[in-house]
């Protein structure tokens, strides 16, 4: 059976891998340059190591890749999480290392209402169990503020509504802090007008505020997301300034509500919570004035006539003397024979001490001290005539054993020379043998060294008939080349050198020098010719 013939091929034109994958790559990204693509976060991966973050957008019917890259993270409102219902704007683009196509996200924003719900109660949740809302972490705020500090826009109706109330009721000096509040950059500042107020140090130029308005008119939950964001929020709870949240309307909640010390249902509610009412105050003070002004009174009137009745119970003077006196006259009337007591009973005491000083008198001391000394120096002199008498003894045996050592010590030592000066006549004379044969065996060993260097020599060569022949350079000819014809050569032979001259011929032959010409006296130098 025939095989079947291959078909030709057609004019389609023939595109390399990378060709086809960039002309894919451009045909999408100039058809495709900006989308808004409604999905749902899936395979969410966060940040990787290059700061990049990747996902894919799905619904019920395709699934897309995507990717964050890391400068546009770190500028996004809305942080993609797991599960969120999005809206992604970016370009689609491919990627050719796996043939694929996904969109890079610009922005992103959640899908509705419903999905930002979820995603702020998440985030309170999770802020919420870090225990930023406790109740117990949160701050009085003073009942009269001497600085209070408004983070608010400073062209709104917000803070000339705070200004105006706090005028009607207790006029304070307020710092503001111009904060936009709204917009992308809107949460980065109001945090940073939280930090900035505790930064402030107290007593400082610019006085630090005893309480924070953090104010802002109502609107919908797009324009309040500012103060849901996860920055503020932990600016406020970090906050050592009592914070008052007066954010929007009384029925808008925000995360900033739960992390403030206090929540107003109004800017205007919030300059009436930080400040009492001044006339209301002052009537309050007056009335205090007066009660304290009847109570001193009544107290003084009390404890004069506490004064008089205690007066009355005290006994009179004489009173008071009298038995005093009487036990100064008791005393009086003992005090001399108990004198007279005490001064017999230390003469006793002191006839006493001098019969005891008696006995230790000096003298007497003295006196003991000398029999005992009479009786150590008889002692000593006698056992000094007996150490004396032990020691000639013992220096007499000393030197008659010492005598005897020296004679001994004598006749050994004249011993061992006699065998010392022996010893050393035998080993010169071997030592002088030993050398003498030595130096014999090394002479003649010279002498048969330079016998053979004589016999190797060229001097013995060219004495058995042999010739050296060098050129007018001292090098040796070698061949009958190098002996050209009109050269001038040097011959050596045993008993001299003489000159040469190469004679003409034809190249490569020469005829040998006649014998009776090279046979000259040593030393000669008469040159001759070779023919």
């Amino acid at each position: 059976m025939e095989r079947e013939s291959q078909p030709a091929a057609g004019n389609a034109p023939e595109w390399s891998v990378s060709d086809l994958s960039g002309a894919l790559k451009r045909t999408i990204e100039d058809n495709f340059g900006f989308v808004r693509v409604r999905g749902e976060i899936s395979g969410y991966r966060g940040p990787v190591a290059s700061g990049h973050v990747y996902f894919s957008l799905k619904d019920t019917n395709a699934k897309i890749d995507a990717v964050i890259w890391k400068g546009v993270f770190g500028r996004l409102k809305t942080r993609p999480q797991e599960g969120l219902e999005v809206i992604a704007t970016g370009k689609i683009t491919t990627f050719a290392g796996k043939s694929s196509y996904q969109i890079v996200i610009d922005s992103l924003e959640p899908a509705g209402v419903g999905a930002l719900m979820a995603l702020l109660e998440e985030r309170r949740k999770r802020l919420a169990a870090e225990g930023l809302f406790a109740e117990e972490r949160k701050q009085l705020i003073p009942y009269l503020p001497s600085v209070i500090g408004v983070v608010t826009s400073p062209t709104g109706a917000v803070i000339r509504d705070i200004l105006h109330r706090l005028e009607d009721r207790f006029p304070r000096r307020v710092l503001v802090w111009p904060v936009r509040v709204q917009g992308e950059t809107s949460a980065a500042e109001v945090a940073n007008a939280i930090t900035g107020f505790n930064a402030l140090p107290p007593g400082g130029k610019i006085p630090r505020p005893d309480v924070i308005i953090v104010a802002r008119g109502g609107g919908s939950l797009e324009d309040l997301m500012s103060f849901n964001e996860e920055i503020v929020v932990r600016a406020a709870a970090a906050s050592d300034i009592p914070l008052v949240s007066a954010v929007g309307h009384e029925t808008d909640t925000t995360l900033i509500d739960f992390a403030a010390d206090l929540r107003a249902p109004t800017p205007t509610g919030a300059a009436e919570k930080v400040v009492p009412v001044r006339a209301e105050l002052m009537g309050f003070v007056a009335d205090l004035a007066r009660r304290h002004a009847g109570a001193m009174l009544r107290l003084s009137d009390r404890r004069r006539n506490d004064l008089r009745a205690l007066a009355r119970a005290l006994p009179g003077p004489e009173a008071v003397l009298s038995g005093p006196r009487q036990r100064l006259d008791l005393a009086a009337a003992r005090l001399a024979p108990a004198l007279a007591r005490n001064a017999r009973a230390h003469e006793l005491a002191l006839q006493g001490l001098s019969r005891r000083l008696e006995a230790r008198s000096p003298r007497v001391a003295l006196a003991r001290l000398k029999a005992e000394l009479a009786g150590f120096a008889r002692v000593l002199a006698a056992a000094r005539g007996n150490a004396i008498a032990a020691e000639r003894t013992r220096i007499a045996h000393a030197r008659e054993r010492l005598a005897t050592l020296e004679a001994r010590a004598r006749n050994a030592f004249g011993q061992s020379l006699v065998q010392r000066r022996d010893r050393a006549t035998a080993l010169s004379q071997r030592a002088e043998r030993a050398f003498g044969q030595g130096v014999n065996r090394r002479v003649d060993r010279v002498g048969s060294l330079w016998a053979l260097v004589r016999s190797l020599g060229p001097e013995a060569v060219l004495a058995r008939g042999y010739a050296l022949i060098r050129d007018e350079a001292g090098a040796l000819v070698r061949s009958i080349g190098e002996a050209q014809p009109g050269r001038a050569l040097s011959v050596q032979l045993a008993d001299g050198r003489f000159d040469v001259t190469v004679a003409g011929g034809e190249p490569g032959t020469s005829r040998p020098a006649p014998r009776s010409a090279a046979r000259k006296g040593s030393g000669s130098t008469t040159q001759g010719d070779l023919f």
